[in-house]
């Protein structure tokens, strides 16, 4: 029986659906009136600083937060029949419960016309608001969520949209460098054949490109003192990868005859310039790939010697190749990472779990069957992971695939940076 699985695009289709019905309004029985405190979010009363509007009678307070600064501060501004009141007749404090649970709290001072705190407001701002404030003896108190960054999802449509999670904790990171160079023989297998003594060459058994084996007569020469005719034979089995002279030539005089390179002796040759050559050292890890990338092997840097061109200022890198049945010919371009450098970091994320968001780059934690975002200070990175310096505690369960479907559903639920 051939079961039929949905594809990718379709499960996607179906977690957003799933979760824009429960998306950005906490959990529990309150989903669907905190669905549509979010979705009026603009129609709650505004002050005369833009700011919520909360009241009680002939009293009310205005609610803002200030972040035109270097960070983001409460101002409270208090009214008596819509008309300012000094806030030293106020006494106000706000307790915000987010995500997690962790509860932050802010105390109050009279400043000029409003009631400032000098406690930050960090980021994300998104929590469960309590205002409590006091003028001519009455209290008053008020409590409303005020989110951003965060949604609902299903276990199962999450299951279905492929989102897994892990805990952020400590990584090692390994930093790489990029090099370019080629497939070259190695010196132990490559060989030239030389006359034994100076003569004329009478006969040549064999052409470029051809293969030889250890032993085999590759010419006859007859030598000039002797006028005897000797035979030279192939010193290392291989490929003949030049040929200098043929028949009738004079040989003797220092030039090889032939050379012979084994194709199965391999090794790349990485060219490194003077800002890089500190970096590398022999030992280091070297990922090999072709330039069309179809072929890969792992290899260590077993020389690093100067160039054979002195004016270039390069030194070059020796990485043994494995033979993998000729994937690797001399001559061809080769790409390699090589790793310079590695690590402990106290904390980090998976790097592909990082998603822009406002100004932002973050992860998404999960605590239960809701998302909310992380906004990071981040420090070194890598292909595989990234550092987080600050705004993501450790142990904290975040998304790794997947999170580029919860950034589509909190963009698609209007879970916006509102006040």
């Amino acid at each position: 029986m051939i079961r039929h699985t949905p594809s990718r695009r379709v499960i996607a289709a179906s977690l957003l659906a799933l979760a824009v019905g429960v998306s950005a309004c906490g959990q529990g029985g309150a989903e669907k009136a905190e669905g549509a405190e979010a979705a009026a979010a603009a129609d709650y009363e505004r002050g005369p600083h833009n700011g919520r509007l909360l009241r009680d009678g002939d009293f009310s307070l205005e609610i803002t937060i200030f972040e035109e600064g270097p960070e983001p501060l409460y101002r409270l501004y208090p009214y008596l029949k819509d008309k300012p009141l000094d806030p030293r007749q106020v006494q106000t404090s706000i307790a915000l419960t987010r995500l997690g649970p962790k509860v932050d709290r802010f105390a109050f001072t009279p400043s000029a016309d409003y009631l400032a705190s000098p406690t930050v407001v960090v980021e994300p701002h998104s929590f469960d608001v309590s205002v409590a404030a006091t003028h001519a003896g009455k209290r008053s108190t008020w409590t409303y969520p005020s989110y951003e960054g965060r949604t609902v999802i299903t276990a199962e449509a999450a299951r279905a949209g492929g989102v897994t999670t892990q805990r952020a904790g400590g990584a090692v990171l390994g930093e790489s460098l990029p090099l370019s160079g080629r497939v070259e023989i190695t010196p132990e297998g490559q060989s030239e054949v030389h006359a034994r003594y100076p003569g004329r060459v009478v006969a040549m058994n064999v052409q470029l490109g051809q293969r030889v084996s250890r032993g085999q007569v590759l010419a006859r020469v007859e030598s000039s003192d002797s006028l005897q005719t000797y035979s030279v034979t192939a010193p290392i089995s291989g490929m003949i990868t030049a040929k200098n002279v043929n028949p009738g030539a004079i040989t003797g005089n220092g030039e090889p005859m032939l050379t012979i390179g084994d194709p199965t002796r391999l090794h790349a040759e990485f060219f490194l310039y003077p800002r890089d050559a500190e970096r590398v050292r022999v030992g280091q890890r070297v990922e090999i790939t072709s330039l069309a990338g179809e072929h890969r092997a792992l290899g260590v840097i077993e020389a690093v010697l100067p160039s054979s061109d002195p004016m270039s200022q390069t030194l070059v890198a020796h990485v043994e190749l494995p033979y993998q049945g000729g994937v690797w010919r001399p001559g061809l371009g080769v790409q390699g990472t090589v790793q310079v450098g590695q690590g402990e970091v106290a904390l980090a994320v998976q790097t592909k779990a990082i998603q822009p968001f406002r100004d932002f780059q973050v992860v998404y934690a999960k605590v239960g069957n809701t998302y909310e975002v992380r906004m990071l200070e981040l420090g070194r990175r890598t292909p595989e992971w990234t550092e987080v310096l600050g705004g993501l505690e450790p142990g904290t369960e975040y998304v790794v695939d997947g999170a580029f479907l919860i950034r589509a559903d909190i963009d698609k639920s209007g879970a916006s940076h509102d006040h």
